[in-house]
């Protein structure tokens, strides 16, 4: 079950110590070994830098993190469910199937009661376990310049139309209309609220956001449109630099961001945008009182229109604005992260107090 997550530093001696009170509560993923596991794994510890901390295994697989074939991380969680352990099982067996409702019935099995019993102990169900698995190795494939056959090998897809196809809807751009020699690059940033999908020129970031976002495909294709060299696959310093930024703020280290920014919007929405960054860390406002900020009282929906046609997460904190009562509006990659960001930057401006 989920549970808020305590700072990582709290979580790091709980993984030093093998502390069973966190077991199935929370689990790590080491970066340099690409491995989640269990605070109880036996195996020797990762440095501190080298850990990002998650809540469920499902946020570590959505993060591109494998399960550790020690402490078993995904067959705990399982619990004592029969036929979740027998579908983990298929698909440790099968990582490349191209699993549809169709096997899961095939095996017996109800897929609606399969997909509640996933969701309640992983946060996704199982198509979306083994289509984030399939997908990720893909990406991994041609991030490092491979062709999209290969890649489309890695991800298990037995077509290249399939495998463009389920790109595409993660992206909204098929494989094959990436370019070698492209201004703009993409790469994948893990983080522990999920991965999140960079696009940058050698200059400047120019989108940011979680990857299972449902605005990325719209998002993605209007920068293609924009920048008649488009898109490729790389990472530039400026993507370097943004995850070593976003490492640091997720390790509750510094919510100060220098990575240099590309709006790409109207005048107004790029004054709103400046104005969110001026927001300090720890703190909300409502859309009257940005609006109010900026001059422009009685334009809170401009402001709040605004606010949603942000295409850098983050960075450029739209999470830091509230209802008018306070309590939680609409956040394009869900409110569970950005109730969790608040905490984060809480956590930042009392330890900085």
């Amino acid at each position: 079950m989920m549970f808020d997550l305590p700072d990582s530093q709290t979580l790091y001696q709980a993984l030093l110590s093998r502390d069973a009170a966190y077991d199935g509560r929370a689990y790590v993923g080491v970066t340099s070994t690409g491995i989640f596991c269990r605070l109880t794994c036996p195996a020797r510890k990762p440095k501190f830098e080298n850990c990002q901390f998650f809540a469920t295994p499902g946020a570590c697989i959505e993060a591109g993190f494998r399960a550790c074939k020690r402490c078993h991380p995904v067959d705990a969680a399982a619990g004592n469910d029969p036929n979740v352990r027998r579908l983990l099982a298929a698909l440790e067996a099968r990582p490349g199937h191209r699993w549809g409702e169709g096997d899961v019935i095939a095996m017996g099995l109800d897929p609606s009661t399969t997909r509640r019993a996933f969701k309640r102990q992983f946060g996704m169900t199982f198509l979306e376990m083994a289509r984030q698995r399939r997908l990720r190795d893909g990406f991994t494939t041609l991030s490092a310049g491979e062709p999209v056959i290969a890649a489309q090998l890695d991800a298990g897809f037995e077509s290249p139309s399939a495998f463009r196809a389920a790109f595409a809807r993660l992206v909204g751009v098929a494989p094959g209309a990436f370019r070698k020699d492209a201004q703009l690059l993409a790469d994948w940033i893990d983080t522990p609220l999920g991965a999140m999908v960079a696009v940058a020129c050698q200059h400047r970031l120019h989108l940011l956001e979680f990857a299972d976002r449902k605005a990325l495909p719209r998002e993605v294709a209007k920068l293609q449109k924009r920048h008649p060299g488009g898109i490729g696959f790389g990472r530039p310093a400026v993507i370097d630099q943004a995850a070593e930024e976003l490492a640091a703020y997720f390790a509750g280290q510094a919510a100060r961001f220098e990575t240099p920014l590309a709006y790409h919007g109207t005048g107004f929405e790029a004054e709103v945008w400046r104005a969110l960054r001026e927001i300090p860390a720890g703190e909300t406002r409502s859309y009257g009182q940005l609006a109010k900020a900026l001059g422009r009282p009685g334009s809170s929906r401009a402001v709040a229109r605004a606010n949603g046609a942000n295409q850098i997460a983050v960075m450029i904190p739209c999470h830091r604005v509230l209802g008018a009562d306070g309590a939680l509006t609409g956040y394009g990659g869900g409110l569970w992260r950005k109730q969790r960001l608040i905490e984060i930057e809480r956590s930042l401006s009392t330890s900085a107090a």
